[in-house]
């Protein structure tokens, strides 16, 4: 059975060979460790013009794997600030550090998340930012249990129930996810636009407040 403890997870990330899911705030995660991300691209038969979404456990974890001038980063910084954790995905202009197979047609750019869900957040401390998608072969409904998943992708680790009880009975206040995707802000040309609407609404005057 590919259901695993949280280290036998957080070990198979950093082997590099194994792809691992967990929740989120939003639908399940299908994640690699960044430079392995061609894992992902490959299970879900998902095209290169479709990037996947740099997660971490915190913003100060993502921010090096971006750039732009101080007044733009000041400008981001403030709403991740006041939406992270969240189901929101910022797409900013890509720092040298971020690995191509992330976005292997468009290199320069990556989007960023924090998601509001402590068991995420747990796997992430655990194992550093990594490569993170929806898990469903691509066109097809993302999969929302860990019996789905198990089935579907029987390859991908999961983690053990027994586990994941054990992580939600440690969060004060435990987060249900919204299988919802998450809204996805890119920034370019020096102002924001929307690439999906999905489970949070950006204040128009903080967007406006960054342009």
């Amino acid at each position: 059975m590919p259901q695993v403890s949280l280290t036998a997870l957080v070990a198979a990330v950093a082997q590099g060979d194994r792809l691992i899911s967990f929740p989120t705030d939003t639908v399940p995660a299908l994640a690699s460790a960044p430079d392995h991300a061609a894992l992902i691209f490959a299970a879900k038969q998902r095209p290169d013009t479709k990037p996947l979404i740099l997660m971490g456990a915190e913003a100060a974890d993502l921010w090096p794997f971006v750039q732009g001038t101080p007044a733009e980063i000041a400008g981001w910084q403030a709403i991740a600030h006041r939406y992270w954790p969240g189901a929101l995905t910022l797409v900013l202009p890509a720092s040298d550090r971020l690995p191509p197979a992330l976005n292997p047609l468009n290199p320069t750019t990556i989007g960023i998340r924090v998601p509001n869900r402590a068991i995420a957040r747990t796997v992430l401390a655990r194992t550093g930012p990594l490569a993170t998608t929806s898990v469903n072969r691509t066109g097809e409904p993302p999969l929302l249990t860990t019996a789905a998943i198990n089935a579907e992708f029987p390859q991908v680790l999961t983690l053990h129930p027994a586990e994941l009880e054990q992580l939600e009975q440690g969060e004060r206040s435990p987060q249900t996810a919204l299988n919802v995707p998450s809204t996805v802000l890119q920034w370019q040309d020096s102002q924001w636009h929307y690439l999906r609407s999905g489970a949070v609404e950006v204040d128009p005057l903080l967007l406006k407040g960054t342009a």
